[in-house]
């Protein structure tokens, strides 16, 4: 894992004020000095979305017509983020390298591994970019943007091998228990996601995991399995739209809005690249921690409790607690509410809706979103406390 470059050390010691920086006691306040909050002297705001956006934008293209996992996001953009600190590191290079070319050549590396159809493209896409570079820097030249460009690359390279011994998708979770309250097989092998892969900030995969959800056949048990009956048998076109929106991942559409909240507050190229990697990896140990709890407790699904629950959308083949939707939303809205504090009831009600979209949908109980987005939350604090993925 790369090092901070000297150059950001001294920068974040010289961190300016922000305008909408966190300022109360809150636990998200001990992230002040985090590079998704910190204002680094020297690098101006963006006015054009940054480069970071523009290719977090041009993968979400991608996964429409593709499809592919959150994993992607995650790696670009750590990519994106190292590729500028290399760029950073290397300020007293002539021509000094380009920010927003450093992410273009992380992220052009990347996505090109992840969706191997698609190189041209890729390619247009880049090449587009580079006859008008616009960076956070005051050379934004044709040759600094080639510069930053092979930084990126390099970078990119680098980040992929690290991803391909992730363990992502490895780790057979074993048989499932037999006997009442236990989720069964749909008759394919279980999606194992992330379950055993390697984690950037947790201690151990177990680190989060939540507590016991309600004894099968309790009354807390009964009364969550008949608000999920009730809510999927009268759910309304309106509510159908909304369970179809966020299918198959919530982590999708909060990285457009990861994109669009970096446009409206005009953040540096810096800045941009650091939000995302942050989130995507804070999202990654999320979904350790949430694999690891439903292998461990094995929870049935509503449905298969009681079959006669209306699916709004097709039945995910894992266990029901907790709930990967808002695992992620969790995550994501941790993250970006720590960055974006103004946005915290926006953030907060997007989260409510993507967890709530589960249930509508039948698959899920209130207490499987309840404890999926705490250990979401969990998940971006201790991302921004323990840090390391520079």
């Amino acid at each position: 894992m790369r090092q901070v470059p000297t150059a950001l050390a001294i920068a974040l010691v010289a961190v300016t004020a922000c305008t909408d920086a966190p300022t109360s006691a809150a636990p998200e306040a001990t992230a002040e000095i985090s590079p998704i909050t910190a204002r680094v002297e020297g690098l101006r705001h963006s006015s054009t979305p940054t480069s970071s956006v523009r290719w977090h934008r041009k993968a979400i293209v991608l996964f429409r017509a593709r499809g592919g996992s959150g994993r992607t996001l995650t790696y670009l953009g750590l990519a994106q983020y190292r590729g500028v600190l290399a760029a950073l590191a290397a300020h007293t290079v002539r021509p000094r390298p380009s920010f927003a070319g450093a992410a273009a050549g992380a992220s052009v590396v990347v996505l090109k591994q992840f969706y191997p159809l698609d190189h041209a493209a890729i390619d247009a896409e880049l090449a587009a970019q580079r006859a008008a570079p616009a960076g956070d820097e005051d050379e934004d030249e044709l040759a600094a943007f080639d510069a930053g460009d092979a930084i990126g690359r390099e970078i990119g390279a680098a980040v992929l091998r690290q991803a391909s011994t992730d363990g992502f998708n490895l780790t057979d979770p074993g048989a499932a228990p037999v006997g009442p309250g236990f989720w069964v097989t749909n008759g394919t092998p279980a999606v194992r996601g992330n379950l055993g892969a390697r984690p950037f900030f947790l201690r151990s995969a177990s680190e989060i995991r939540p507590a016991p959800p309600p004894a099968f056949g309790s009354p807390d048990f009964l009364s969550a399995l008949a608000e999920t009956k009730s809510l999927a048998a009268n759910r309304t076109p309106e509510q159908l739209a909304i369970v179809r929106k966020w299918v198959p991942f919530a982590n999708t559409l909060f990285d457009s809005v990861a994109a669009d909240l970096i446009d409206k507050y005009h953040r540096s190229e810096f800045e941009s690249a650091a939000i995302f990697a942050y989130a995507g990896a804070a999202d990654f140990d999320a979904l350790i921690g949430c694999f690891e709890a439903k292998y461990h407790y094995w929870y049935i699904r509503p449905s298969q409790a009681d079959p006669s629950i209306s699916l709004g959308t097709g039945l995910p083949n894992h266990p029901s607690y907790p709930a990967a939707h808002s695992c992620d939303n969790g995550a994501w809205a941790g993250i970006l509410s720590i960055a974006f504090p103004r946005e915290r009831t926006m953030l907060e009600a997007l989260g409510t809706e993507a967890s709530t979209s589960r249930l509508l949908g039948g698959l899920h109980y209130r207490f499987d979103a309840v404890a999926g987005a705490a250990l979401g939350r969990k998940a971006a604090l201790l991302a921004v406390l323990r840090r390391g993925i520079e």
